[in-house]
């Protein structure tokens, strides 16, 4: 039978035991109830100064980077007691599906002793006081915030201790904590509500407190499912499109035919304002905003406003004329093929999408000298002080709300939806609940961009001499937070002169896990004006697929099975470890009907490891089919993922970022991208845009749980996107006995949609309900 999903854990002995011998120092905070605080900084790694190594990401990581950022802050963050025995945190994270707010509650039961049904966690709102401690991105939300939080739990349950003693006039190391209730000798016992008031310091005191060891943990790294998983299935949760505020009306863009025109002129402003519902409407930065009663007289507006346009940033620009543009801006090759054998390989990866299934959305309510914001935010201090610059008031004046948002794979470390929202409310004096449509998303919204990977490996009796690979892509927009780090960190970062943000972060995001001589990976970025962003796993997959694929033609070039030839030359023995996995439990190299075959691929990154195995079914009844309606093509029958965390929270939560990532890399390889002709994509929705479906996503599901092999977590949330993508693309060059080199691999292939109509830029409101979404 298939194991579709399953997860499956290994225990071990204890990890290094460096963090249990060690005492944190913390805060009592003046409050009514117990409030603590932590003073976290968290030691630059060892040799993180060394800019002369050719990998820096082996030192420094990009997760090195955010949390020696955030470190001065995280004294700031708090947990709060309350009188009724319940405990709150306010995560200055955002939660859009990747599980973040179960694991810091699960952090917070351990070290507090409190069950899990009594902790709270909601999201912060903008702090600008969190400094550079208020991003949510590059896997290292948990890894940043393991530390920080457990020590502030620590620290409650050590003051509620000392204050029972106190109470009891006992000593304190006579009095346990379980499940909520503090215990002293003799029967004695009071419950944490009954503490909290008494608890409580009346002014700022700098504490410490003793964390648990791995071995007494009996919430971390059990199996729990998430603690608003109620909620979602039964239609109580609150996303940022559900949230309502008084006064605030649906409101939506008619957007221009290519990507940022501008407004020249609204040429029958009375016929739309005449129209029933509408309330507003006005000429924002890219469009026209329209007020109504509800989004669907929004949508009616939209289909007969008449806008003279101004031109967009990319007019004309297609998939051809980027690609021109990227080829010439290619950087040479180091290392010529001299006296050895060379493999020279170009791969294409066309744009692609990462709209969230929740529509972009806000809710801005902006009068003379104040605005209020609500919406899902990954970095809500830039857009505080962006939107605050926007609309000429101080960054005090306006109060930013991070909501749960559904679904981002990077979309919201950007706030264009919010800032529009503010925009149009100013100009109207009225709130604003504005949302995009699936249209906007696809046509007008942040994207991943083109680019171009080359490699080249050079090769020996029997040793890889040298790998180049040089990057090429449309410049990734850094200007939601990233940037700002890397400016504050810079004196600490292993890398070698005035880099520019998209290098620094590629730099300490990419490195070859490989002992092949001399490497190099470098990155170069040209200026076209997509609205581009980093995407989930940034640079990884394409640089990881690139990789993984011409080390399995070097492999058949020196005669060798591609597993083999890995075990041979990997430098890092996690790594090894994952892969020895994969092959065994995925019975690598079994027999395989004709036109099918297996793949691996394996990565390193965030402090982690994962190898990826399928099996891809690439039979004529699959290849020569197109695709309709999203149906079609090559198909992943299987997938195993082993992956190492490092130290593992919550098993259940892992496993689904790694089935998700599965997804992701699927999409990539054989189905998703956005085709880009006359300055804006083709694709209008998610009908058109082809994420992997249920008919394409293999039945055979399985994710193996490395035992841990350290005292602390490493970031996990974007892990296993590169790996499935290299993997699927390495099983397909093998099932076809041709290696693809454009992705998707169904990317040239005709369209298999109809494109819909540039203006209206929101198609019209479906009537029936099936057959017309968008």
């Amino acid at each position: 039978m298939a194991d579709h999903g399953s997860s499956q854990r290994q225990d071990t002995a204890e990890p290094d035991a460096g963090l249990r011998r060690r005492r944190f120092l913390g805060f009592l905070v003046a409050a009514p109830t117990l409030a603590v605080a932590v003073d976290w900084a968290q030691p630059a790694p060892a040799g993180a100064a060394v800019v002369t190594l050719p990998q820096p990401e082996d030192l420094f990581d990009l997760g090195d980077m955010q949390n020696l950022a955030a470190a001065p802050t995280s004294g700031l963050i708090s947990v709060r007691l309350d009188a009724d025995g319940t405990a709150f945190f306010a995560v200055p994270r955002a939660e859009v599906g990747q599980g973040m707010t179960t694991a810091v509650a699960m952090m917070v039961s351990e070290e507090l002793d409190l069950p899990l049904d009594k902790i709270e966690v909601g999201l912060a709102d903008a702090r600008p006081e969190l400094l550079m401690n208020q991003l949510t991105g590059g896997s290292n939300s948990v890894r940043s915030m393991y530390l920080p939080v457990r020590t502030a739990a620590a620290i409650a349950r050590q003051r509620l201790v000392d204050t029972a003693a106190a109470q009891w006039n006992v000593p304190a190391a006579d009095v346990s904590t379980a499940a909520g209730v503090v215990s002293g000798p003799g029967g004695l016992s009071a419950t944490y509500g009954s503490l909290a008031t008494a608890a409580a310091a009346d002014q700022t005191v700098a504490v410490t407190a003793s964390l648990k060891s791995p071995a007494q943990f009996g919430v971390l790294g059990t199996p729990r499912g998430r603690i608003d998983a109620r909620d979602i299935v039964t239609g109580r949760k609150q996303f940022a499109m559900d949230v309502t505020v008084p006064g605030a009306l649906p409101t939506m863009v008619a957007r221009p035919p290519t990507i940022n025109g501008t407004v020249v002129a609204i040429n029958n402003l009375s016929a739309v304002l005449a129209m029933p519902g509408v309330t507003d409407a006005v000429a924002i930065s890219h469009g026209v905003a329209i007020r109504a009663q509800t989004f669907g007289q929004c949508i009616d507006a939209i289909q007969v406003v008449d806008v003279t346009w101004g031109p967009g940033t990319v007019d004309g620009e297609s998939d051809a004329t980027v690609l021109e543009k990227l080829r010439a801006a290619q950087l040479p090759m180091i290392v010529p093929p001299l006296l050895s054998q060379t493999v020279d390989a170009e791969f294409v990866f066309a744009f692609a999408s990462n709209a969230p299934l929740e529509p972009d959305c806000a809710i801005a309510d902006v009068r003379g000298d104040r605005a209020e914001i609500w919406a899902s935010l990954k970095v809500p201090i830039v857009a505080q002080s962006e939107i605050a610059a926007q609309l000429g008031l101080p960054v005090e004046a306006v109060t930013v709300h991070v909501t749960q948002g559904g679904g981002s794979f990077g979309r919201h470390l950007f706030h264009d939806v919010a800032a529009e929202a503010a925009q149009a409310s100013q100009k109207m004096g009225k709130a604003v609940k504005l949302s995009w449509s699936r249209t906007d998303s696809f046509r007008q919204g942040r994207v991943h961009p083109m680019c171009t990977s080359r490699v080249r490996m050079n090769y020996l009796l029997g040793n890889v001499l040298s790998y180049e690979q040089r990057h090429t892509g449309v410049q990734t927009d850094f200007g939601h937070g990233l940037g700002e780090m890397i400016t504050a960190t810079a004196a600490s970062l292993p890398v070698a002169g005035n880099l520019t943000f998209a290098e620094t972060i590629f730099e300490l995001t990419q490195s070859s896990p490989y002992d092949f001589g001399v490497t190099t990976q470098l990155l170069n970025e040209i200026p076209v004006e997509f609205n581009t962003g980093s995407m989930r796993n940034i640079y990884s997959p394409n640089v990881v697929c690139a990789q993984e694929l011409t080390v399995d033609r070097v492999a058949a070039r020196m005669g060798q099975d591609p597993v083999t030839f890995r075990r041979g030359f990997l430098r890092d023995q996690k790594v090894l470890a994952v892969l020895d996995k994969a092959a065994d439990l995925g019975q690598w190299g079994r027999p395989m009907p004709a036109g099918t075959a297996q793949g691996i691929a394996v990565h390193t990154e965030y402090r982690a490891a994962i190898a990826v195995l399928v099996e891809i079914d690439c039979t004529p009844a699959t290849v020569d089919r197109p695709i309709q309606d999203g149906v079609g093509g090559p198909r992943v029958t299987k997938a195993l993922i082993v992956v190492d965390p490092g130290l593992c929270i919550n098993p259940t939560g892992l496993e689904a970022q790694m089935i998700g990532g599965m997804q992701d890399g699927i999409a990539l390889a054989l189905t998703s991208s956005l085709h880009v002709q006359n300055g804006i994509p083709l694709e209008g929705s998610w009908d058109n845009y082809f994420y992997t479906r249920e008919w394409n996503t293999p039945p055979d599901l399985q994710v193996v749980i490395m035992p841990n092999t350290s005292d602390t977590p490493s970031g996990a949330g974007e892990l296993g996107v590169a790996p499935a993508f290299a993997a699927v693309a390495c099983a397909y060059a093998r099932a076809t006995g041709t290696m693809p080199t454009y992705f998707p691999i169904n990317h040239n292939a005709p369209l298999g949609f109809t494109p819909l109509p540039l203006e209206p830029s929101t198609p019209q409101s479906p009537t029936d309900g099936l057959a017309h979404t968008f």
